[in-house]
């Protein structure tokens, strides 16, 4: 069972806030805290559920948010344990708290999944994307989706209406996700024929880990099924294992992805299907 504590900061910036609902309570009349709320407990369930992890810390910790941070506030982060968010800034960014289980989980998952990795250039992009992936994942689980069924899309509960818009990213599609003239053009890579090199967002942080992205999507659905079972049980022990340098690349994820799939499924599609999505995205 999760232990969540809500906090309201009352549009200031001072952490934590007011508690104003704690694990086990009815909802309010706020419904930010009331989605933030279920969604730190379907992630929860979530890895549960499908990797037997109980909770960020694997021992059942608490789970913990403040809402409602600062003025406009267009952002969501974590600090000294705790999930924060802002309300947007009502032009770009306006959180609809119904459609944020995906933004609220790959913020959680932040903490899970790839502390070890340093965030910058190709090690950054990788924790982006593990990121991205089991957002996606928590997303397709709760709806009963099949890989084949989901939309692959994150983000589309943070964006204003009226925008040129689906979502903030495309994990089948990456760089297709927006072209509006009030966000510009999705920038993110699809192919390391692609990759940008440049010293702003971390070294690209933002943008290449739409590869990584792309290549998880392709072996989903080329195995089938839940893409939470086989692909996302190869990369969440890929992430969580221990086997990953803070300063990993592509391509050692890819080695590891593939190492642990012979070693779970064999030598049959499972493997297949991870190497050719590699391949297909440039990374060998």
């Amino acid at each position: 069972m999760p232990h969540r504590e809500l906090s309201d900061a009352g549009n200031k910036k001072t952490l934590p806030g007011t508690l104003v609902r704690s694990e086990g309570e009815a909802a309010g009349k706020d419904d930010l805290v009331n989605s933030v709320y279920d969604a730190l407990g379907t992630t929860f369930d979530f890895f549960l559920t499908a990797y037997s992890r109980n909770s960020l810390d694997g021992e059942g910790g608490p789970l913990r948010a403040t809402v409602h941070y600062g003025e406009k506030y267009a952002n969501v982060f974590w600090e000294d344990g705790r999930l924060v968010l802002g309300d947007g800034d009502g032009e770009i960014i306006q959180l609809r708290p119904r459609d944020l289980l995906d933004v609220i989980a790959a913020s959680v998952i932040s903490q899970i999944l790839n502390p070890q990795l340093m965030y910058v250039g190709q090690s950054g992009a990788l924790s982006e994307s593990i990121c991205d992936v089991f957002a996606s994942l928590v997303k397709q689980h709760s709806l009963g989706q099949s890989a084949d069924q989901a939309d692959w899309l994150l983000g589309a509960g943070m964006l204003a209406p009226g925008l040129e818009a689906k979502a903030l990213r495309s994990l089948a599609a990456p760089g297709t996700a927006y072209n509006d003239p009030r966000m510009g053009k999705d920038p993110q890579r699809a192919h390391m024929g692609d990759y940008m090199e440049t010293l702003q967002d971390n070294g690209g942080v933002h943008i290449n880990s739409g590869i990584p992205n792309r290549a998880f999507h392709l072996a989903a659905t080329a195995i089938g099924g839940n893409a939470w079972e086989k692909a996302g049980q190869i990369w969440y022990d890929a992430a969580t294992g221990g086997k990953l340098s803070a300063q990993a690349t592509f391509a050692d994820f890819a080695k590891l992805t593939a190492t642990i799939a012979e070693d779970l499924y064999g030598t049959g599609k499972e493997l297949d299907a991870v190497n050719n999505a590699w391949k297909t995205v440039g990374v060998r």
